[in-house]
């Protein structure tokens, strides 16, 4: 910023709420995510389109996995070694509406107590990531950005379904 002519500087984290300005869109993402599943019939959390499409279990699977991975590099901790299958499958105990609403709910609540234990500061704090470093305010914003992504063929496949309604609240 510039006052009178002058660069002054200081933190972004000074200016605006890092931590608002993240944690609120991240709230909202898995708000809506979550919304969209609990939209889905049980029919649709194992039903495959095609070959080649993945289901909604297989999807929040994935989902889940980004949410931990991440987290795990945010708080510090050792992350797993991320599958290298192509298209995550779920596991059969992670295939039911019970089981995959149940495991969203337990990653989405630790993904986000997670960035709510961060102050405005740490969000411009970085980590090292298979894209080089980010703040982790990218990687809560990616994660976010993610689960929109997902949400979109949640609704994709609700209107396969044959079920054109709004779900969100």
């Amino acid at each position: 910023m510039s006052v009178g002519g002058t660069l002054q500087t200081g933190s972004i984290a000074n200016m605006i709420d890092l931590k608002a300005t993240t944690v609120a869109p991240l709230q909202s993402a898995c708000k809506i995510f979550l919304q969209d599943l609990e939209a889905l019939p049980e029919e649709a959390f194992d039903k495959s389109f095609g070959p080649k499409v993945r289901t909604v279990a297989d999807i929040v699977y994935e989902v889940n996995l980004v949410n931990d991975h991440i987290g795990q590099g945010l708080r510090g901790e050792e992350q797993f070694e991320w599958p290298d299958e192509g298209w995550i499958k779920a596991p059969e105990n992670l295939r039911t509406k019970e089981a995959v609403v149940a495991s969203f709910k337990a990653s989405s609540e630790k993904i986000i107590a997670t960035a709510e234990g961060f102050s405005a500061e740490d969000m411009e704090r970085t980590v090292k990531t298979e894209w080089g470093d980010k703040t982790f305010m990218e990687r809560f914003r990616f994660i976010s950005l993610h689960l929109w992504y997902h949400s979109g063929q949640l609704n994709f496949i609700q209107t396969l379904l044959g079920d054109d309604e709004w779900h969100w609240k």
